[in-house]
């Protein structure tokens, strides 16, 4: 399970938009994924610009849905969260163990060299299929609606790719 953000500028505004702090104030969107190990996306979120990145982490993995498999009831969450220095902070990684998940995220303030760049190029890789959608590079939208549902679209081309390729192979 992998989980990042992208930031997308929001050019005309609207809700779920805010100030950049990177981005020399500008107002922008973040897109938040979760993947699998493959690089298939299953919950997408979006907030403003000035959000942090670690308020956004419970959320997604509690909006994964079952993922079906071995006889059973189906499995809720993953076993392991993998995630970048944005979402260190010690009351969420609580809150993660207490979901029954381990988390897996760069401490800040370390030197980077962590390892865990070979494996979170896989999520990276998701936003740069996600992003060659042009709707979702650059926000357009007012609606953060409209935004969101784009965004749930662009997910399900992603995943209807990857399958249609396995099949045809």
């Amino acid at each position: 399970m992998r989980r990042s953000t992208a930031p997308t500028s929001g050019v005309k505004g609207g809700s779920k938009t805010g100030r950049s702090p990177v981005d020399r104030g500008r107002t922008g969107s973040k897109h938040h994924l979760i993947t699998d190990a493959t690089g298939i996306p299953l919950a997408v979120t979006l907030t403003g610009g000035n959000r942090d990145d670690v308020t956004q982490l419970i959320p997604l993995l509690q909006a994964v849905p079952p993922c079906g498999g071995k006889r059973g009831r189906p499995r809720r969450r993953p076993d392991v969260v993998l995630a970048d220095r944005g979402y260190d902070h010690d009351k969420y990684r609580r809150l993660v163990w207490g979901l029954g998940v381990k988390p897996l995220i760069a401490r800040r303030g370390t030197e980077h060299g962590s390892g865990l760049g070979t494996q979170r190029w896989v999520v990276e890789r998701a936003f740069a299929h996600l992003h060659w959608f042009r709707r979702l590079r650059v926000r357009w939208e007012i609606r953060d609606d409209i935004h969101e549902a784009f965004l749930t679209l662009g997910c399900a081309l992603i995943c209807w790719r990857r399958l249609n390729s396995t099949i045809a192979h």
